[in-house]
Order: C-alpha cells, then sequence, then structure tokens
C-alpha cells in the first residue's frame, strides 16, 4: 500500500493523474456462486426451477453489507455475475448445473482480468453422474480466470471440503453456528479476508493446511447450542486470533449424499507454518476427542412417543419436528407417512380435540381444485408422495379450505384444510416454515395452537424461541437420522459413528499447495 502512494505521488507530480486514486487503485473482483445441499437418498431431482437466480446488479442485494453506501461495496470494482441458492433437495440434474455453471462461466469471460473472485457456495451440491460438484465448478472457474486471481470461499458448515475444493480455494472459510445465525457474517469475512490480501498486497496465503477427520454426522447432532459441538466451535477465534493465521475452519460435512469427499475437514490458512499446523491440528484432536459426545440437540422418539408428550403438555405449542423428511435437509418434502399416522388418531377427528397444525405437504391437484372452489368450500384431493412414495401412498384429503395465499416465493400457493381440529397446509410446490408469519399470513395462530408438526430438524431461532415443548420425532425420509439405516456404498470407510470401534486415525496435516501449482 506504501508503495501505491508513492506511485500516486509521482504520478502527480508529472501530470499524468487524471483518473482519481481511488478509481486506479480499488481490486476488481469478481463474485459467483451455487448453494444446495442435496440428498442421494432421495429419489427427488432438482431441476432449474428450484433455484432462485441473481444476475449482475441483483447479486448485491443477497448481502446486507453490499448496499451501494457500504465500505465493502466501495472498497473494490465489483463484477457480481450469477449468484444462485435453492432449497436443500435431491441432486441436482446434470444439464442443469452444466446450464447454471457456463452461465456463470461466460459472465466471467465477459470481464476479464480480475483480482479477485468471492465463490459463495455452500459445499454440499450433488449432481447426477458427477462427485464433488464445488470441485469441478471452481476448477473450471479457475480455467477461466487464471491462476493469479485470489479466490475466496465462503460455505456452510454442513458443506464438503475436497482436496480439489481446498486446492483452488486461496482463502476459504465456514459458518461457526447451527442453527445457522452467522451465515451473512461468516460470508463478510470472507469478503473481508479478500479485501485485506489484496490492499495489503499479501496475496494468496503461505500455507493450507487441510485435515480429514473420520466423522460423519447429522447435523442435528452438531448443533453449536450445545456440548461438545458449542464448546468446539469456540475454539476456533482463538486459533484464529494468532499471527500467522488468516482463518481456521471446521466442517462436519454432510452425511445424506453418498460421496467419498463426505467426512469432517479442518482447515488452517496462514503465512506462519507453525501457527497454522498446530491450529489445524489442535481442532482435529478436539474433534476426534469429542466424537463420542454429540447428541441430538432435542429429546428424540417415535412419532406415537412424541404426539403423546405433546398431548398430556399443558403449554403450547408443543413443536414435534417431522425430521426423516426435513426439506431443509435435502428431503423431498412430501413423505406423507406421518401425516397419515396424524389423520388416524381418534383425537384430532372432532373439531373440539387438540389444535394441530401440518406443516406442510406438497398437493397441487388439491391447490388447483381449491382455487376453483374458493374458502369455506369443501375439497377433495389427493396429496403427496408424487416424488417420495417409498413409505406411504398419496392421501386422499378432505377437509374445509380455511384460507389461500397465492405468491409466496416457495410454496407458489398455500392453501389450509381443516380436517377435524387439524389444520394442513398444501401447498404447490415444497416449503420450509420457519417463520411465525409463515403461520400467520394464513390466517392462524401457531402460538396458541396445542400441537405444531413441522417437516424440519432441529428449529430455526423464531420457532426455538417459541416453543413451549419440543421433540424431534425420528420418522422415515430422504435424510433418515438413523444413519446406520442408510445404504452407504461409497464412503471412504472407517468412519464414526458407522464404524463405532474404529481406531483412532493419524490426523496428519496436509499441506495443500497454491492454486495452479
Amino acid at each position: 500500500m506504501k508503495n501505491s502512494i508513492y506511485l500516486l505521488a509521482i504520478l502527480i507530480l508529472f501530470g499524468c493523474a487524471e483518473q482519481s486514486h481511488e478509481e486506479k487503485e480499488l481490486p476488481k473482483i469478481a463474485i459467483a456462486g451455487l448453494a444446495i445441499e442435496s440428498s442421494t437418498f432421495s429419489p427427488a431431482l432438482s431441476d432449474e426451477k428450484a433455484f432462485k437466480a441473481r444476475r449482475g446488479e441483483e447479486v448485491f442485494t443477497y448481502y446486507p453489507f453490499m448496499r451501494e453506501d457500504s465500505i465493502l461495496r466501495n472498497s473494490a470494482n465489483w463484477v457480481p455475475t450469477l449468484r444462485a441458492h435453492a432449497i436443500p433437495g435431491g441432486a441436482v440434474k446434470r444439464e442443469v448445473y452444466e446450464k447454471l455453471v457456463e452461465e456463470t462461466l461466460e459472465k466471467l469471460r465477459a470481464d476479464l482480468p480480475y483480482d479477485g473472485l468471492f465463490f459463495d457456495i455452500h459445499g454440499a451440491m450433488s449432481v447426477v453422474g458427477l462427485d464433488d460438484p464445488e470441485g469441478d465448478f471452481i476448477k473450471r472457474v479457475r480455467e477461466v480466470v487464471g491462476y493469479e486471481t485470489l479466490i475466496s470461499t465462503s460455505m456452510d458448515l454442513h458443506g464438503s471440503v475436497s482436496h480439489d475444493l481446498a486446492q483452488n480455494s486461496d482463502l476459504i472459510t465456514c459458518y461457526r453456528m447451527a442453527p445457522h445465525e452467522d451465515a451473512i457474517e461468516s460470508k463478510r469475512r470472507a469478503v473481508t479476508n479478500l479485501l485485506d490480501r489484496l490492499e495489503s498486497g499479501k496475496g494468496k496465503p503461505a500455507y493450507k493446511a487441510w485435515v480429514r477427520v473420520p466423522i460423519l454426522l447429522p447435523g442435528e447432532k452438531t448443533s453449536t447450542r450445545i456440548e461438545p459441538g458449542k464448546g468446539l466451535y469456540a475454539k476456533v477465534p482463538g486459533v484464529e486470533a494468532k499471527p500467522g493465521v488468516i482463518d481456521a475452519a471446521i466442517w462436519m460435512s454432510y452425511p445424506w449424499a453418498d460421496e467419498p469427499r463426505n467426512h469432517g475437514v479442518i482447515m488452517v490458512t496462514g503465512d506462519g507454518k507453525e501457527d497454522v499446523e498446530e491450529g489445524a491440528k489442535m481442532l482435529a484432536q478436539s474433534f476426534w476427542d469429542v466424537r463420542d459426545e454429540f447428541v441430538f440437540v432435542a429429546p428424540t422418539a417415535t412419532l406415537d412417543e412424541s404426539l403423546e408428550m405433546a398431548l398430556q403438555s399443558e403449554e403450547s405449542p408443543f413443536l414435534i419436528s417431522d425430521m426423516g423428511d426435513n426439506p431443509t435437509a435435502g428431503g423431498a418434502g412430501d413423505v406423507t407417512w406421518t401425516l397419515k399416522e396424524l389423520l388416524a388418531r381418534d383425537e384430532f377427528k372432532s373439531e373440539s380435540g387438540p389444535s394441530l397444525i401440518y406443516a406442510s405437504i406438497p398437493g397441487p391437484k388439491l391447490v388447483k381444485k381449491a382455487l376453483e372452489i374458493g374458502v369455506g368450500g369443501e375439497v377433495s384431493a389427493e396429496i403427496g408422495a408424487e416424488v417420495d412414495d417409498r413409505y406411504a401412498p398419496p392421501i386422499l384429503l378432505e377437509g374445509e379450505i380455511e384460507s389461500i395465499l397465492e405468491g409466496d416465493v416457495d410454496a407458489d400457493v398455500e392453501v389450509v384444510v381443516r380436517v377435524g381440529s387439524i389444520r394442513v397446509i398444501v401447498t404447490n410446490r415444497r416449503k420450509p416454515y420457519h417463520q411465525e408469519e409463515d403461520f400467520t399470513n394464513l390466517g392462524l395462530d401457531p402460538r396458541n395452537t396445542n400441537i405444531v408438526v413441522v417437516k424440519i430438524g432441529y428449529l430455526v431461532p423464531e420457532l426455538y424461541n417459541m416453543r413451549k415443548g419440543w421433540i424431534m420425532a425420528l420418522t422415515p425420509g430422504g435424510v433418515d437420522q438413523d444413519l446406520e439405516r442408510l445404504p452407504y456404498k461409497r464412503l471412504i470407510r472407517p468412519i464414526f459413528p458407522l464404524d463405532k470401534d474404529m481406531e483412532d486415525p493419524d490426523l496428519e496435516v496436509v499441506w495443500i499447495p497454491e492454486s495452479g501449482s
């Protein structure tokens, strides 16, 4: 930076500085990324409609820290290309992946060269017929932008870091909280680190340490709300604070994809080899040492046991997570097994029974009929199991239409159908229900409902704070929490907890060469 100032002074003296200092010095940085969590154990496939794509200037709207008047926005000449994300689901169709990647590469080619690139991904995308999509994507990006461009990668802690992804990422970080209340903070950190390295002239870090930790656990067991996840992630800032370290991160990976890259990973980057190595080894050993202590973030039970607890609760709402078909983890979202069980129970067959909201189930046929009939009418149509019918068939739902809401960005159309004392939310397209307004917009009052059943795993903050009771039901689906029931064939074994008696691994540091070396 000092050299730049001296150069500017010389140019001014010689009358050659017609452009401002800001225009002359700002680095040119592109933004790109695809984000989805994909279960290979679900029969669902994710198509192009699943992705919400932002292009060009619209990309900035995804990042609160990129407002026009923000410091970061005005610290570089930004080139936003394509940033697309989707609700977790099944594997992405190959042609959809190729289309989105090629569009990104085309946009990058149009404005070469770049000083840096902010690569914003999730890290758990599966694509039909392709291993390690993010590794493939970043390699193809490198071929376009070159190996001198500094790439800073931002990820979900439930992503997977393959050697290819680590190799082609100069800077890399991930969330440190689950639920991911620090998602935006983490993305900002990735951008800030990138700008710092460019503005300081330090460029690529001298060292990148990668450690494979043979552990694979569901997110519902690795929440940072409780130990040992809370204490484990609390060690990260201490490593990051070492003078020779830029960033430190722990990836839990993603258990519902049967791929060799899926396992825990530690990465530490920096310019001080000793600090980087010590930090990586300490975090890896700390992760391994607490492997037996990970438990579900809430009590778990069968659905019947969960309902008995909810019915006996004197406070409401009592929340039940129908977590085997959780769409935010990659479930198809249309498994009818739990709803079939609820509708069969005598307690809910009368209007005067305990109030229950079920959120939600796709049912395009019912939605179409409901739009024709209108609020207050009776509707009868099949719902669910169009994608995943392995556990129960479609349900013939018959009841009164209590509300209809059109235009939701995820669901498209939402219909509330009352059957006895149950309100079933039926959607045109699958939608996770996370916020109180998701319910109140439909005329529902979750706070004064006895039981709320949501297709989700651990509760996001708003539902968590609302709950008076909570149980996670061990229900079937594409993101079954009992990993031992999943037919893994391609994981690198041994791995905990599938191989509980495995010997302690050699948690060696693998030094990742600089990109392009």
